[in-house]
């Protein structure tokens, strides 16, 4: 068998949230060039502000504006930095207790070495030039330049008492993603290497003769490995389907339209797929439907070469003849 496949996978999402009125204070005090507290029973002040006080477990209310220069107690340095990292060369992540505060904050400070940093140095917030209420407001730290006054003491700091805003952040969009290499198993490597070939490929348990698709290494049934491939139909029947009528972020079809699970003649195995060129509501278990495949030239290694699935005008099937795949 040929060599697998590998190739890079990046999973991603907004997810979006609603900050509640502590951690929407903070992010409304960013959006604002300010940075905001929270004060405990015990007389701490928190940044971020704790949205449940540690000791009584009431809900925090007592929230101060703190100043935007403090002192580095503690760092790290980041030679290789990663992709959405704040800065795309070494730079250093530094706990930063703000003039004001008791607890420090951590965010990416601008150094070019590790030599320019080190604990108990002054440092202050340099701002984003667009801020939108998120922590990204604050771009980084940066340290204080050679005789430069620090400004802020912390009992001026401590003593401002924030009012509330007229205009808070109640929520905000957090992208999250995770890159990977995926390295597709030798029966996998076979159904894609097929999909670019405009082939649908299976394997079939010696055994009991069941013909998976995608392949599997090995028979769920029984275990016996699967070692004869099988070259599938292109028309199956539906199984069952879901009728998709809510709008989502990235949707690239206007709902509403179906996903069924298709159980392509020949196969003991249903696949997931696409089906148009029929209205929704007239989709139903039973009927017949053929791949339809992209232009050739937008063939890949994926199983995105079948654009969809339609109907083929065909009588639909009996329902003996899928009940078991249900």
């Amino acid at each position: 068998m040929s060599r697998t496949l590998q190739a890079p996978v990046t999973v991603a999402f907004d997810y979006t949230r609603s900050t509640g009125p502590v951690i929407g204070r903070f992010f409304s005090g960013l959006r604002d060039g300010v940075v905001i507290g929270g004060r405990t029973s015990a007389g701490e002040v928190v940044v971020p502000p704790l949205e449940f006080d540690p000791v009584t477990h009431e809900p925090t209310t007592d929230f101060v504006e703190v100043s935007s220069v403090g002192t580095v107690t503690s760092w790290t340095w980041v030679p290789e930095p990663v992709k959405a990292q704040p800065f795309d060369r070494p730079f250093a992540f530094a706990l930063v207790t703000l003039d004001g505060a008791t607890a420090p904050l951590l965010h990416a400070l601008d150094v070019t070495s590790p030599e320019d940093v080190s604990t108990g140095m002054r440092v202050r917030v340099r701002w984003a030039a667009e801020r939108t209420g998120a922590i990204t407001d604050i771009a980084c730290f940066e340290p204080l330049a050679p005789g430069e006054a620090s400004t802020g003491s912390t009992n001026e700091a401590s003593s401002q008492v924030v009012e509330p805003v007229e205009t808070p952040v109640t929520g905000v969009v957090v992208p999250v993603s995770l890159d990977y290499d995926y390295a597709a198993s030798p029966e996998e490597s076979l159904f894609y290497r097929g999909l670019n070939e405009g082939k649908i490929m299976g394997q079939r348990c010696p055994t009991c003769q069941k013909v998976y698709v995608p392949p599997r290494s090995a028979c769920p049934a029984d275990g016996t490995p699967t070692e004869e491939e099988v070259e599938l139909s292109q028309t199956g029947t539906i199984t069952t389907f879901c009728i998709v009528n809510v709008p989502f972020l990235g949707q690239k079809i206007t709902p509403p339209y179906v996903s069924a699970y298709v159980l392509l003649d020949g196969a003991d195995i249903a696949v997931l797929h696409l089906i148009l060129g029929v209205p929704a509501e007239e989709v139903r278990m039973g009927m017949r439907v053929k791949a339809v495949w992209k232009p050739k030239e937008e063939w890949t290694f994926s199983l995105e070469n079948i654009d969809h699935f339609a109907p083929t005008g065909d009588p639909d099937a009996d329902f003996d003849t899928y009940k078991h795949h249900l």
